[in-house]
Formats: structure tokens, C-alpha cells, sequence
């Protein structure tokens, strides 16, 4: 047999068996949820879970027993377990929450679709390109609804800026501006030596994929995000939201060149990934800017009195958001809200008569919107989906085009060169065997995608 009909008949075969496996559910049926990765952010989605109608969390899965005992104190009823695998064996479990580190993503995201389990996967999609694109061809063959944790594509906000942005109400934007900043100078995440493995830890299967190296309370729980084996550093987590709202807002859906540079230049801690990094995407007709600082929660200018901005601790930081330079006026957007700053006409032409003083003529209107942060409604249109089978807001492609975003840049960043993208072959173009490598990686025995 040729290894194409291998393959073929081989996507067809656990095609089937998902469907077989996935319980139909009537219109009034309960949607039963798993939780998998109980820490603080998988708490909060179980309990939006709970909190949306025609759902329960009936299942927890940690590698680290106190997390999952933390769990069940809201989630009274709910079965424990430490590996994934025997979750997805339960024939009464409809869906998956995926809260893990990066690093587990892809192999729980393939093998729920490959169990008929649909899943809503926290961002970003996974440690890798290879990884993320592996899920979206599970999510095809299999079927099953896959969400993405990016919860701005369910903000009625950012809806309204990409309608302004599409429809030229700021005029032409050439240059987007997206930034992530917070000041954790000068001691970071600290410097702490190797340890033993606290009780109620299974370490070797908290590594899973990743290389095996003694505990250090530094690579886990919140702090892993630092180091490369895990996670990409804040350009993969915070930033992934916002490349995903940049996409929706410009109607993009890849780069074609990215340059990055950066370092960890000022933090004292063991991390990795940098504490400044700025890398600069060229798309078709416009420049796309974003920049990570960790020693400084300033961000961008342009405050107005009464906004909270998002993570923001003091009155005078925006730490986080994404800027689009039109020429009419520029939008500032974050989660809870947006803002416009009209652009004003130019001034005339030497030698030209200047018009009477008539006061400041502008390009296009101030305007102030509030919005909030919208993940209980991605939860709910998740287990809406679940049940009518409609595609997801965040479905694997979108939220794999959107991780793509940071990946590269962190490649980029780690080469030292600038890279040329070729989205329809999700490859670097050229002779770049060192970023081609980084797209994916070997996985540690006994572990694999599928």
C-alpha cells in the first residue's frame, strides 16, 4: 500500500472512530466538561463552565494533587484524575478545557479529537508550528468542535473596530503598533536552585514532551511561561490575544517577513525567554510593530480620565493594547474598551493662502468606548457549539494563524535573522535550517503527537 492511501485510510479510520465515540446530544441535554490543568486560569473556566446553562464540570485532571483538591471546592462531585488519558476514556464526557502549559496543548488537543471529545484549548494553540497545525488537521478529521481561548473574538467591541478599520473610518492604516508591557524588575521570577519534587507532584509527567530536568519551582505552575522547553515567553502569552484581534481587526491571516531583537537585559532571574523584545511583521500594504518589556509598565500614551485600563496599577500605565495609525485617526483598542484620536487636516502648503481661523479642522471624531473582558461568553458560545455543531468563533484555524504570529518572531529573535514566511507552505522560504528546526522538535519518549 502506497503511503498516501496509508494515510487516507488512515485519517478516515480515526475520522470514524471519534464520531462513533461522541455522544449525541438532544437540544435540552447537559454538555459534560473536563477540566484538564486545574491552576488558576483552568479554575476560572470551570467555573464559567458551570455558570453556563446546559453545562458541568463532572471531571478534573492535574499532574499536582493540590491543584485538582483546589478544583473541587467549586466543582463538589466532580471525578479526579492525574492523566489525561483515562479522562478521555470516559464515554460520559462530552468536551475538554485544555488549561495545561504550552507544552502539552498539542498532544491533549490530538488525542481528544482523535477520542471524539471536543475541546476548548487556552492559548496559545500550542508550543510549536508543527504542533498548532497538527491539531487543526485532528480538529478536520475528526470533526469535533474546537475552540480557541482567545475571548476577544467574542467582545461586541472589537467587532465595532474592525468594522471602523474595514470600513476606512480612520482612513488608510499603513502601521499597527501592539505591545505588552509590566514592570517586574529587578528580580523577575527569581533565581531559585533545583529541588525536591513537592508531594502530590508527578514531575516526569509534567516534563511529558519536553526534556527531563531536575524540579526547579521556577519551570512550574506560573512561572514556566519563561523558559523555551515550556512556553515562549510573554510574546506567546499575552501576546497571542492580541495578534488574534489584529488579524480580525486588519482581515489578515499571516506575515510575509519578520525580523525580531531583544534580550534578557535587565531582569536577575533564571529565565530565558526575553525581558525586551521588539519584532517588526510585514504584511501586505502595512507594518505590524510589537514590543514586550519587562522592566517598565508604561506601554503607550494616550490616556482618558476614567478608563481602566487593562492590567493597568497605577493612573498613568496602559501596559497592554494595539494601536492602528490611519490617516484620520488613530484607535487604541485593549480588552475593556477602545478609544480614537482624530488626526487633524495639514497644515497648507508654503505659498499657499491660509484659510481665516476657524478653530481645528480634524480628520475624524474623538470617541471613547468601554467594553470587558468576554470569556465567559466564548465558554458559553463553546458549549453552544458543542451542541448545534456550528463552528466556534476561535476555531483551530483561526487561533493557529494567530499563534503562528509569535512563534516566528521567537524564531526570528532566536536566529538572529531576518525571515521570509510562506503561509500556504507554513515554511520559512530560503536556506534557514536552524529556524526550520524551530518549528517543531523531538519529543520525549514515550510521548508523541498521536
Amino acid at each position: 500500500m502506497r503511503r498516501r492511501q496509508f494515510v487516507a485510510r488512515t485519517s478516515a479510520a480515526v475520522a470514524g472512530t471519534a464520531l462513533s465515540a461522541r455522544r449525541v446530544l438532544g437540544a435540552n441535554e447537559r454538555v459534560n466538561v473536563a477540566l484538564i490543568g486545574c491552576g488558576t486560569r483552568g479554575r476560572l473556566l470551570a467555573n464559567l463552565v458551570k455558570a453556563t446553562p446546559g453545562a458541568a464540570v463532572t471531571a478534573l485532571c492535574d499532574v499536582y494533587d493540590p491543584q485538582v483538591a483546589q478544583a473541587r471546592e467549586a466543582s463538589e462531585g466532580a471525578r479526579a484524575f492525574k492523566d489525561f488519558r483515562r479522562v478521555l476514556d470516559q464515554k460520559d464526557i462530552d468536551a475538554i478545557v485544555v488549561a495545561t502549559p504550552d507544552h502539552w496543548h498539542g498532544i491533549i488537543a490530538v488525542s481528544a479529537c482523535q477520542a471524539g471529545k471536543d475541546a476548548y484549548v487556552e492559548k496559545p494553540l500550542a508550543h510549536n508550528v508543527k504542533e498548532s497545525r497538527a491539531i487543526v488537521e485532528a480538529a478536520k478529521r475528526s470533526r469535533c468542535i474546537l475552540q480557541h481561548g482567545t475571548q476577544h473574538r467574542a467582545a461586541p467591541h472589537y467587532r465595532e473596530v474592525q468594522e471602523m478599520v474595514q470600513s476606512g473610518q480612520l482612513g488608510e492604516v499603513r502601521y499597527v503598533r501592539i505591545w505588552n508591557f509590566q514592570n517586574i524588575y529587578p528580580n523577575g521570577i527569581g533565581r531559585e536552585p533545583d529541588a525536591n519534587t513537592p508531594a502530590g507532584l508527578d514531575w516526569d509527567f509534567y516534563l511529558g514532551p519536553a526534556p527531563l530536568v531536575p524540579f526547579n519551582r521556577a519551570r512550574f505552575l506560573g512561572t514556566y511561561r519563561w523558559f523555551w522547553d515550556y512556553a515562549g515567553g510573554w510574546v506567546t502569552d499575552f501576546g497571542t490575544h492580541r495578534f488574534d484581534s489584529f488579524h480580525q481587526v486588519m482581515g489578515v491571516d499571516a506575515p510575509k517577513t519578520v525580523v525580531a531583537t531583544g534580550g534578557r537585559l535587565g531582569l536577575k532571574d533564571s529565565g530565558e525567554a526575553p525581558d525586551v523584545l521588539q519584532a517588526t511583521y510585514e504584511y501586505p500594504g502595512f507594518i505590524m510593530s510589537y514590543e514586550v518589556c519587562a522592566l517598565n509598565a508604561h506601554g503607550a500614551g494616550g490616556r482618558t480620565p476614567d478608563m481602566g485600563y487593562y492590567g493597568m496599577r497605577g493612573e498613568f500605565d496602559r501596559p497592554h493594547g494595539e494601536a492602528f495609525y490611519g490617516t484620520s485617526g488613530t484607535l487604541i483598542s485593549d480588552r475593556i474598551g477602545y478609544e480614537i484620536y482624530p488626526e487633524m487636516e495639514p497644515p497648507p502648503r508654503r505659498g499657499e493662502r491660509e484659510a481665516p481661523a476657524a478653530g481645528p479642522a480634524y480628520r475624524s471624531e474623538r470617541k471613547v468606548v468601554k467594553g470587558r473582558d468576554t470569556t465567559d461568553l466564548l465558554v458559553r458560545n463553546f458549549v453552544e457549539c458543542v451542541k448545534s455543531r456550528q463552528a466556534p468563533l476561535a476555531s483551530a484555524e483561526i487561533g493557529h494563524r494567530s499563534t503562528i504570529v509569535p512563534l516566528i518572531g521567537n524564531i526570528a529573535y532566536r536566529t538572529g535573522r531576518k525571515l521570509h514566511w510562506n503561509a500556504a507552505q507554513e515554511a520559512f522560504e530560503g536556506n534557514e535550517p536552524e529556524a526550520t528546526a524551530l518549528l517543531g522538535r523531538q519529543h520525549r519518549r514515550p510521548w508523541t503527537l498521536v
